[in-house]
């Protein structure tokens, strides 16, 4: 039987999946419908991203939390910290597509939108790490 924050996090990361589907669908709806044949860059970027966001959570997200030494709500807030990010992350992405102003969000962001960035390396990262030391203390 698995923890119960594992099942959430394959929840979670079969919903990205999904999602990314449907991106996948936009995406080839852009490029059919475009004269050069390709579908604005972040769609593209939207729907690889959702992808990789996906296996991720459930390759390698899913078994830390399973695998963890550390209590449910560690592993529970560590994991929902990365699958926030990488939500955000998509969305963002989407966002852009849906504009269709930039092919460059870095070139052209706002400075407002530092922190959003230092979010992003926090949650992902530093979830990251928590999850991993569960894992070690438990299983090396």
């Amino acid at each position: 039987m698995i923890r119960t924050e594992t099942a959430w996090v394959l929840f979670f990361a079969g919903l990205i999946f999904i999602a990314s589907l449907v991106l996948g669908v936009w995406k080839w709806q852009q490029s059919i419908s475009s004269p050069d044949g390709v579908a604005h860059r972040y769609v593209s970027v939207a729907h690889n991203a959702g992808l990789m966001y996906s296996f991720a959570a459930a390759a390698i997200i899913a078994p830390l939390v399973q695998f963890s030494g550390w209590p449910a709500v560690v592993n529970s807030v560590a994991a929902a910290a990365i699958i926030a990010m990488f939500i955000v992350t998509i969305t963002n992405y989407v966002r852009l597509g849906f504009q269709a102003k930039t092919d460059n969000q870095m070139r052209d962001s706002r400075p407002s939108l530092r922190f959003v960035r230092e979010a992003l390396i926090v949650g992902e990262i530093g979830g990251s790490i928590v999850l991993l030391a569960g894992f070690a203390s438990a299983q090396l």
